[in-house]
């Protein structure tokens, strides 16, 4: 009788651990079609930046992943939030700034100060709606999306080329999957609804800085 309750009991552990893990594989989705519908923003442009940037190869796609940390060009999935917080929060403390974090891989060097703490940075709708005000300046100062997504990566052109051409491949490749129903509109957001990047540049620069967790020096 004790190992049936044992067993039922681990059964239904694994069962809560397999639906926070599906959880969590929506949660950058979700965020970037809330952010988007916030800021006037497309929805494909959002969920296309969010793959390039931390997409993981699962079900024949890319499902982008809120736990995701880029140090110095190295690139980390973490299993949990508490992980990916906890291991940021220490590269902080060693004064390694130079991460990218969450969905849209927002640099802590150039755009933490935006942020409460780097346990902010990893909230995917906070991550998503700081990465859509910054797109939607940098469309105004462009003109086109396709500019400012390049612009969003680097405003070197080599990297921002490579950059755009992965990006349209991911979007290409979106553009066969159904729509993404909108999430339920949240109470409001923490941060900057109509406020500014304090920082020149894009928002993962890579000139000696991060960059996406996948590479794109070879092309």
């Amino acid at each position: 009788m004790v190992l049936g309750v044992g067993l039922a009991l681990g059964l239904g552990m694994a069962g809560t651990i397999a639906r926070a893990a599906t959880d969590d594989t929506l949660r950058c989705d979700q965020a970037a079609v809330r952010a988007a519908h916030t800021l006037g923003v497309p929805d494909p442009v959002m969920r296309a930046i969010t793959r390039v940037e931390t997409g993981r190869s699962r079900d024949g796609g890319l499902q982008p992943w809120p736990w995701t940390v880029n140090l110095g060009g190295d690139g980390f999935w973490f299993d949990s939030a508490a992980e990916a917080r906890a291991f940021a929060a220490g590269q902080v403390a060693r004064g390694r700034r130079n991460m990218d974090i969450g969905c849209f891989q927002v640099n802590v060097r150039w755009h933490g100060e935006a942020f409460r703490s780097t346990d902010e940075m990893f909230d995917p709708e906070t991550n998503a709606l700081y990465a859509a005000g910054f797109l939607k300046r940098l469309h105004d100062e462009h003109g086109d999306w396709d500019s400012a997504v390049a612009a969003y990566h680097s405003r070197t052109p080599e990297y921002a080329q490579r950059y755009i051409a992965r990006y349209r491949s991911v979007r290409a490749a979106l553009e066969s999957l159904p729509p993404l129903a909108q999430p339920r509109a949240a109470n409001g957001f923490p941060l900057l609804l109509g406020g500014g990047a304090r920082s020149p540049g894009s928002l993962t620069p890579l000139a000696g800085a991060g960059r996406p967790l996948i590479d794109f020096s070879g092309g």
